[in-house]
Parts: structure tokens; C-alpha cells; sequence
């Protein structure tokens, strides 16, 4: 079994796939002996790093040393430190040589809903929106009722509670809006009930009117706003039988996995997480994107440190100028703030072994596989483009889930280290990165990444994981899924009235 990886040639650190310990001779370039103890995902230096010289992981630079690093030690955050900054300027430089795109070779079909519209859900769900916070527990209890009295064909209610629709202003006001309306043409859903409070600045009839104004928008949706009902939890009831009526009739038929997008995600990241499970989400990614499928990917603060790589594939130049504004606003959010940029990993990711913003975004946007970035989305926006598409939106795990299934996205490719239970609007499949975590919490993960580390072939793993999205697409139940997990979160940076 290997105990340790050098992934590029060139970098100046290896990574504990196991606990090494300290005297411990390591079978690398330089042949260093330990001397530290290096947990299982944490680094050690294979060649002497001089002060203020580059550290290099991935074959990139992940920080820069603070001391001198003899050969042999555990390179982390005592002596590794950040080499980020502010707003910085970009060039385009497209990658030497063609990026593939779309060869479209023989495309897998599953058994999904094709709606109205054209565009294909993997569920048949009715879902309750409120459009403010205030009525958040009417709309649980609705779906909690309703639930027991669901119709054949309907295979969940599910209710997205979150503290906003009132008291905000400006882009917060129209942010909130727009994830709303996005969710009420998920095609994941077969109906809709918005409940309102009555009073809130995100009127029922103007919102309605933004719902409708979306193409390919749920048309079995009803309304209800409670201050205007006798008893607003007997008239839900009584809306929802209708709208369960209409979502029945739908029934799976077959679909061209062109007709997915599928977000990409990584939480509670490991060391490990930018060794296995983040390069196979990126190879699921070019797999869908060759078969005309889309997938997106968030997490703009978790992009700063690697950008370049990433905007480099650009597809054009205006998709690059967009993605270098996505990029240098998130920086300002930072700064308007007073946050530095760089205040990033978490605790926890800093236990499993990653040191600096840049190690955890090299690792991050591995998500991203290798194809062509084909369009660039404000936060509310929606997917349309086959490729890859980068979408405005902070780390944190909820926020990013719900947006990306507010864009579209079907199903959310979740990687993790150090493990996350949460779901979302949309079936969320965890991958583990290391064996230990897939053993330890089965009732969170779908899919472990880690023999990639061992050495079996990516095809072979990709396999398995592609042939789970699929079952999965056609409705097997995910772990978040089974433990009844449907979290829903909106972002947030303005005043509060």
C-alpha cells in the first residue's frame, strides 16, 4: 500500500497518504529522512525550501516559506505562509494548444421527467417556498401534513425555510427574488406552493410576476398569503391536494444525460481532498461536459490562488473578462468588509493537512475537470450554456448547494475529508476522500474516493461514479436524501431594516 504521493515532479513537498513517523526513510527524489511525525494528508518537505523561497504542491506555488525547511519536515502553517493579496490584473492566455470540447461520443440516457419545457427533472417533488421567513414554520408544518396524505406519483413535499423577504434592500432584496423564482422552474419539481406572511416587501403579485416572466417556470404553482387565510394551514392542505393532483400524472420516460447539470462542491476538505476526490469530480465533469452535459462550479473564494489555471480555459475573451469581474468583486466584498482574502482554510481543513488559501483552491477547482468555461453567472443566475460554467457565490457549504440548484443543477457532487451531512433542494451525492471516513460515517457517504490514492486507474473509479449519478438520475435515493436532509440557504451582504 503507498504511504505517500508526490504529485508533480517539480513540488517540494510529498503528501501522507497514512501516519508517517519521524526517522522514517521516504522513497522520493532527495530521499529524505522524517523529521516529524506527518499525520495522513499533511505535507512534508522532500528537498530544503529556503526562506521566502516558493513552496510548491500540485506542480503550483501554494505559499511561501517563512523559515528555512530542511528536508524531511512537516511543511504546514508554522513555517508556510500565504502568498495573496488584493485585486490583482489578469491576461488572457488561453491554454497552448486546443482544450477538448464536446466529441460527443456514444451519450448514456436515463429514466428522468421530461417537463413542459423541454428541460428533464431526476425527481417528481412538490416543494413549499416561502416568500419571507416569517412563515417558515407554517410551511414545514405543511409539508410535514401533507406528506401523509401524498399523492401516487408525488415522491416527496418539501418544504426550503430561510430568514429572508423582508427587511432587505437593493441587490439582498432582488438576490432573495431571484433564488426564489429560480427554484419555481427547477425541473425537479412538479409543483409549487408559495406561502407569504401578506405585509413583506416581497409582494405575492410581483414575485408571481417574476416567476412567470422565466422561461420554462412551473405552471401547477398556487399561492397562499396567511394573514388573508381564516386558517392558513387548512387552506394549504387544501392547495396542495391540487397541486399534488397535477404533479401525479408525470412519469419517468428516457433522456440523453446531455440533459444534466450537475454542480460540484467540495466541504470540510481534507488534505487528501485535492489528491482524490476533487480530481474525480473534475473527471465526472469533462465525462458529462464530452456528452453535452453542463456542470457548475461556485465557490469564488475558494478559486483565489488558482484562477489563472481556471480562467485560462476560457472560451473566449469575454468569458474571461467576466470571470476576472467575478473574481476581483468577490476580492472587494472581502475588503469593503475589512477581511483579508486569504482567511481561509478553516480549522478543520487546516487539521486535515491544508496549510494556505492557495493550497485549498489548487485543490478546489480540480472540481472543474479540464473543458472549456463557457459562460460566467452572477449569484441568482441561471445555467444555459453545455460546458462548464463559473457561478458568482461564496464557500460556505449551504449557500453554494441551494445556488447551484437554484442555477439548474439536478444533482450537486459534494467531495469531503472530514465529512458533511447536510442535503439541499436537490440530491446531493457525498464523496469521501479517504477510506477512513467512508468506514466511519456510511450513513453520509455515496462514493469513496480514496482508492485513487492506492493506485486503481481513474477510469475505473470514475466508472462506479458515473454509473451512480445515473442511478441516481433515475431516482435512487442519496444518503442526504434517505436521512430526510433538504437544507436551503440564501446569501446575504447588505443592511438589515
Amino acid at each position: 500500500m503507498r504511504e505517500y504521493l508526490l504529485l508533480n515532479p517539480d513540488d517540494d513537498v510529498g503528501v501522507a497518504l497514512t501516519g508517517l513517523k519521524a526517522g522514517q526513510r521516504i522513497d522520493l527524489p532527495g530521499d529524505p529522512v522524517l523529521r516529524d511525525d506527518i499525520p495522513a494528508g499533511h505535507k512534508f518537505a522532500v528537498r530544503t525550501v529556503a526562506k521566502d523561497s516558493p513552496v510548491r504542491k500540485y506542480g503550483l506555488p501554494i505559499g511561501v516559506a517563512d523559515q528555512d525547511i530542511p528536508a524531511g519536515a512537516c511543511v504546514h502553517v508554522h513555517n508556510v505562509r500565504t502568498n495573496l493579496a488584493g485585486e490583482e490584473n489578469y491576461a488572457y492566455r488561453p491554454a497552448a494548444g486546443p482544450l477538448p470540447a464536446f466529441p460527443f461520443p456514444e451519450i448514456p440516457r436515463f429514466q428522468g421527467y421530461v417537463r413542459p419545457s423541454g428541460r428533464v427533472g431526476i425527481r417528481n417533488e412538490v416543494w413549499i417556498i416561502p416568500t419571507v421567513g416569517c412563515v417558515n414554520h407554517q410551511a414545514c408544518r405543511l409539508a410535514e401534513l401533507a406528506d401523509s396524505r401524498k399523492f401516487p406519483g408525488v415522491e416527496r413535499i418539501v418544504a426550503f425555510p430561510h430568514p429572508y423577504g423582508c427587511s432587505q434592500l437593493g441587490e439582498d432584496h432582488e438576490n432573495t427574488r431571484n433564488v426564489l423564482a429560480n427554484l419555481a422552474r427547477h425541473p425537479n419539481t412538479g409543483g409549487v406552493l408559495f406561502i407569504g406572511l401578506g405585509c413583506e416587501n416581497n409582494v405575492m403579485a410581483d414575485f408571481v410576476r417574476l416567476v412567470e416572466s422565466r422561461p420554462g417556470h412551473c405552471a401547477n404553482f398556487r399561492c397562499l398569503i396567511a394573514q388573508d387565510a381564516g386558517d392558513e394551514i387548512a387552506e394549504g392542505l387544501r392547495l396542495l391536494d391540487g397541486i399534488m393532483a397535477g404533479a401525479a400524472g408525470a412519469v419517468r420516460t428516457e433522456a440523453p444525460v446531455s440533459t444534466l447539470c450537475v454542480g460540484m462542491k467540495c466541504g470540510a476538505s481534507d488534505g487528501l481532498s485535492g489528491v482524490t476526490a476533487n480530481p474525480l469530480l473534475g473527471a465526472f465533469s469533462d465525462w458529462l461536459v464530452d456528452r453535452g452535459g453542463m456542470t457548475v462550479l461556485t465557490e469564488v473564494p475558494e478559486m483565489f490562488g488558482a484562477e489563472r489555471e481556471l480562467l485560462n480555459r476560457a472560451a473566449n475573451e469575454d468569458v474571461f473578462r467576466r470571470g476576472v469581474g467575478m473574481i476581483n468583486d468577490f476580492k472587494r466584498y472581502f475588503l469593503r468588509h475589512g477581511q483579508a482574502i486569504y482567511e481561509n482554510p478553516s480549522p478543520g481543513n487546516k487539521d486535515g493537512g491544508i496549510t494556505t488559501l492557495e493550497d485549498k483552491s489548487i485543490g478546489c477547482v480540480q472540481k472543474g475537470g479540464s473543458r472549456l468555461v463557457t459562460d460566467v453567472l452572477p449569484y441568482g443566475g441561471a445555467v444555459t450554456q453545455p460546458g462548464v460554467s463559473l457561478l458568482s457565490g461564496p464557500g460556505n457549504d449551504l449557500v453554494s448547494v441551494s445556488e447551484m440548484a437554484a442555477a439548474g443543477a439536478q444533482i450537486i457532487l459534494f467531495s469531503t475529508g472530514r465529512g458533511n451531512a447536510l442535503g439541499g433542494p436537490v440530491p446531493v451525492i457525498k464523496v469521501s476522500s479517504n477510506g477512513e471516513l467512508a468506514r466511519r460515517k456510511p450513513h453520509w457517504i455515496d462514493y469513496d474516493a480514496s482508492p485513487l490514492a492506492t493506485g486503481r486507474p481513474m477510469p475505473e473509479v470514475l466508472a462506479g461514479l458515473t454509473e451512480l449519478v445515473l442511478d441516481v438520475a433515475a431516482g435512487h435515493s442519496t444518503r442526504s436524501e434517505e436521512n430526510g436532509f433538504h437544507d436551503f440557504a440564501i446569501f446575504k451582504d447588505g443592511v438589515t431594516l
